[in-house]
């Protein structure tokens, strides 16, 4: 009897280590699909394009409301004509644009936040200007921020080759350029 405890303890010894060693080295094997969902989760999977987009979208949109709301302060305290007749087209055109790249970026499940802050105030400096220097000081800010506008769309139709924001970019990149020479043109007469 003692002759077979003695023969058991080292075959159980052995049949414990083995137990052992199989059950930590199967712990150290990843299970592939495992793997892939904690990366797809864990990191980002968002590509450089990917970002050019994202960024597009939110500046675009961001820019768009500024305009919209320079023109709609235009529209009431411009003292000539002529900026009131421009700022209502550029706002009309302004309000389609933020229409379309909202709508694009909502497919997209990209959500366009308010963080343009420096334009915020741009806005605010506009809007404490008297009647006087009103028309000047508009016609400066809006020259800036369509210029703003061009180089985003230039820039974003260098780098992507996204068939809805190249037919965007298309569509408002000359009314754009339009806005900016009659504002150029409006702020020389003014000087």
């Amino acid at each position: 009897m003692k002759a077979m405890f003695v023969l058991k303890a080292p075959f159980l010894k052995v049949f414990f280590l083995l137990i052992i060693m199989l059950s930590v080295s199967s712990c150290n094997n990843n299970n592939p699909m495992e793997t892939n969902l904690k990366n797809e989760t864990f990191t980002s999977t968002r590509t450089d394009k990917e970002q050019v987009e994202t960024y597009f979208f939110i500046a675009t949109a961001n820019l768009s409301k500024s305009i919209i709301e320079k023109s709609q302060i235009a529209q009431k305290k411009a003292s000539e004509s002529r900026i009131q007749e421009v700022s209502k087209k550029i706002e009309e055109q302004q309000t389609h644009l933020l229409q379309e790249v909202t709508k694009i970026a909502n497919q997209r499940l990209i959500i366009v936040t308010d963080i343009n802050a420096t334009d915020n105030e741009n806005l605010y400096a506009i809007t404490d200007t008297n009647s006087v220097n009103f028309d000047k000081a508009y016609t400066n800010s809006i020259a800036e921020s369509l210029a703003d506008q061009i180089k985003i769309f230039e820039s974003i139709s260098k780098e992507t080759n996204d068939e809805m924001i190249l037919k965007v970019v298309l569509q408002y990149l000359p009314g754009d350029y339009q806005f900016l020479r009659e504002t150029e043109t409006i702020r020389e007469n003014l000087n």
